[in-house]
């Protein structure tokens, strides 16, 4: 792709930095390493464990190639059930296993990480019939894969015999063996999912969403009319049924409506736990947030994590404290039981099989540094002594039991990928599942990041993890890493998600080139408590963490290991925004970027700040509110506010089938940059979504970061056939 608006002076400025290209390899020395060899490892995720059985199931992606692995006592040697052989961008979501083991059923397509359109296809290779998403089953002894139907969100019954799920926003039930076709429960109005099954399968508790209120309805069968729990003008979520399945127990928020509230004043959100009698529908109030900030709905991994636990405990997710923690109350009511005390956060909850235990994984530990880790801990939900399972200094996260006992989870370090691990009865240390994938991975040539801290331009201590590079002792280029989210920690090690595990390689592969690189763990970000997360006139509020940003490439700057005048900046979708902030607001500070599907414009409708002030416009038009001023502050809060002073040049990469961050965003910025004359390279990567469905072209996205920097701020000739 050519080069568009070259300025002479901006491309005399660029190319006359020092270059510090590799010196030619020596004999016996070892080639440079590749990026596409830091992504060789299979990543795993969607690990779950069957309740009645010893096996445990998960998705692999082999290099694109996603599929459905399983495990099961004694010897729990993994193999794969699937065998979908070609990088097609076909997610594997929704994997679960029947009580008894013998069927794992999953969603095949979609991008169910997206902001919309998650179960729409996703076609990155272009094929003149796009593939569908769908339903599929299979048995854990072998065979093929039968597909059950068209649809979403299944959720397999207690026996293990029947599937409900979610199509054209009613509920569907098919058998797990596809031995009939699928057939709708029923039809009411709204949109009705989030299913849950009584104990013993003789019922359907539901969320029917109908805009400004939801219910929570019960199904019996097709003769008996739904029972609603205390239907209200309120917004009802989460049912759990009791043990014993004559109630449930959910959350209301209010429903919409009311004066509009101001828009750059932070407001309390308020929430309660209901419990209802299941045959008469009649409900009461077991317990209330805090009608504060911290008391509001946490927004971390799996929002409130309600459960109807044993011992008659409901148990639930609060940041009433300052943290993420775990709480638990008796369901007949009283005082609220903090689980989880300290300074650490809970996510990846879940139920133990006889329901008197939590796991769930915290940056909580022994090990100093374990801020910027996740371990697997257990608690149980009547008494608040929680236990590390997983001291030291690796990472661990999404644990399961099954109910035989065995824990799983996902382990990694900072140098090893993450492989399964499984702890059976008694045993003392966990066994490593398919070390053989991994056993030409270039495990020692990846340094360990080093934990760093350091104060922003208001006072406010921010953190990172710092990759130096293995040799060298000259001044070098140094890149700063801007996550997205922006509710995202980024890890000393490997990331628990797929699109940060790509970011981390990515870090590892730039340490490799020789640049000093700091991944930003800036304010908005999860792991560092309430305040940091929730910070004040941040985002299209003020932009704060974008002081975070500024002050981490002025704390490379004052390295006497890194050359000033070369200092870059990348990341993704918010962190895409903050690339574009910096670039804007201080190209004397940050030379080059790489801005990967950024939002640049908080005021487009396309953004959530944009959605909002199109929200009040709607609503509440002639009350009197700060929405213009929320407008005004929201624009200055924009890079598209500050392409008047953007002088560094900059690499744009966006897909236009992006279902997070609208492609217009990109467009837009480019004529605005293209009028200014600021250099700018371009990538645009067909029919493919934020998370970059293809494994091809997520390695293009971070080869081509790389291989930018290395021109602009190296002065390195481009790669025959690199893309731009």
């Amino acid at each position: 792709m050519p080069l568009r608006l070259l300025r002479a002076a901006t491309l005399s400025l660029v190319l006359t930095v020092a270059s510090a290209g590799r010196p030619a390899l020596t004999q016996g020395q070892a080639p440079p390493l590749t990026y596409a060899q830091l992504r060789s490892a299979p990543f795993p995720n969607e690990l779950v464990a069957s309740a009645g059985a010893d096996r445990i199931a998960w998705a692999l992606n082999d290099n694109g190639r996603r599929n459905i692995w399983t495990a099961e006592a004694p010897t729990f040697v993994p193999r794969a059930l699937t065998r979908y052989a070609t990088d097609d961008g076909q997610e594997l979501t929704s994997v679960q296993l029947s009580s008894s083991g013998a069927h794992a059923v999953y969603v095949r397509g979609g991008d169910h990480g997206s902001n919309w359109d998650d179960a729409q296809p996703v076609n990155p290779l272009g094929m003149p019939m796009p593939p569908k998403v769908q339903i599929w089953s299979i048995a854990t002894t072998g065979g093929d894969p039968v597909l059950l139907s068209d649809g979403e969100a299944p959720v397999l019954s207690p026996k293990g015999d029947v599937v409900v799920f979610e199509r054209e926003r009613q509920l569907w039930s098919v058998p797990v063996d596809g031995s009939a076709p699928a057939q709708r429960l029923f039809t009411m109005r709204g949109n009705n999912g989030a299913a849950v099954w009584s104990p013993d399968g003789s019922r359907i508790a539901f969320v029917s969403n109908r805009g400004d209120h939801a219910f929570i309805g019960v199904y019996t069968n097709a003769t008996t009319p739904i029972q609603w729990m205390a239907p209200s003008t309120s917004r009802d979520a989460m049912p759990r049924w009791s043990p014993d399945g004559t109630r449930l127990v959910f959350m209301r928020r209010p429903g919409a409506g009311g004066a509009p509230a101001p828009m750059l004043v932070a407001q309390p959100q308020p929430w309660a736990l209901f419990t209802a009698d299941v045959a008469t529908g009649v409900a009461t109030q077991l317990w209330s947030a805090p009608k504060t900030l911290r008391g509001s709905p946490p927004s971390t991994e799996g929002g409130v994590n309600l459960h109807w636990a044993a011992r008659n405990r409901i148990v639930f997710l609060s940041y009433a404290d300052g943290w993420p923690h775990l709480y638990s109350i008796s369901a007949t009511g009283g005082e609220a039981l903090l689980l989880t005390p300290g300074d650490g956060m809970a996510e990846y909850i879940t139920l133990t099989p006889d329901g008197t235990a939590l796991l769930f994984c915290a940056n909580m530990g022994r090990t100093p540094g374990d801020i910027d880790r996740r371990h697997v801990m257990r608690v149980p939900v009547d008494a608040a002594t929680p236990e590390v399972l997983t001291p030291g200094t690796g990472l661990e996260w999404t644990p399961v039991m099954t109910g035989r006992g065995t824990i799983a989870w996902l382990s990694a370090t900072a140098q090893r990928p993450p492989l399964v691990a499984v702890r059976t009865g008694t045993a003392a240390t966990a066994r490593l599942l398919g070390e053989e994938q991994i056993a030409s991975y270039p495990t020692r040539a990846l340094v360990t990041p080093t934990s760093v801290s350091f104060t922003s331009g208001d006072g406010l201590t921010v953190y990172g993890q710092l990759f130096l590079p293995p040799t060298g002792t000259a001044k070098k280029a140094a890149i700063v890493y801007v996550h997205g989210g922006p509710p995202r920690q980024m890890l000393a090690g490997w990331h628990y998600s797929d699109y940060y595990a790509a970011g981390y390689a990515s870090n590892q592969y730039l340490a490799s080139k020789g640049y000093i690189v700091l991944a930003l763990n800036y304010r908005l970000g999860i792991g560092y408590g309430y305040e940091f997360h929730r910070p004040p006139n941040a985002g299209a509020a003020g932009a704060s963490e974008y002081l975070d940003v500024k002050a981490a490439g002025e704390w490379l700057k004052a390295r006497p290991d890194v050359d000033g005048a070369r200092i870059g900046i990348y990341g993704g979708s918010y962190g895409g925004y903050l690339v574009a902030l910096a670039l804007g607001r201080n190209s004397n500070l940050f030379a080059a970027g790489v801005d990967i599907h950024g939002v640049h414009d908080m005021t487009a409708p396309g953004s959530g700040a944009g959605r909002a002030l199109a929200a009040a416009m709607a609503s509440g038009q002639f009350e009197p509110t700060d929405r213009a001023e929320a407008a005004k502050v929201a624009w200055t809060s924009s890079p598209v506010a500050s392409v008047s002073t953007w002088t560094s040049p900059v690499l744009l990469i966006h897909g236009d089938d992006d279902r997070n961050v609208q492609f217009t965003e990109t467009t837009d910025l480019v004529q605005r940059l293209a009028k200014q004359g600021v250099r700018y390279e371009e990538i645009v990567i067909v029919d493919d979504t934020h998370h970059w469905m293809r494994f091809a072209n997520s390695l293009r996205v971070y080869e081509a970061t790389a291989e930018y920097f290395d021109r602009v701020l190296r002065g390195q000739p481009a790669r025959v056939g690199s893309a731009r």
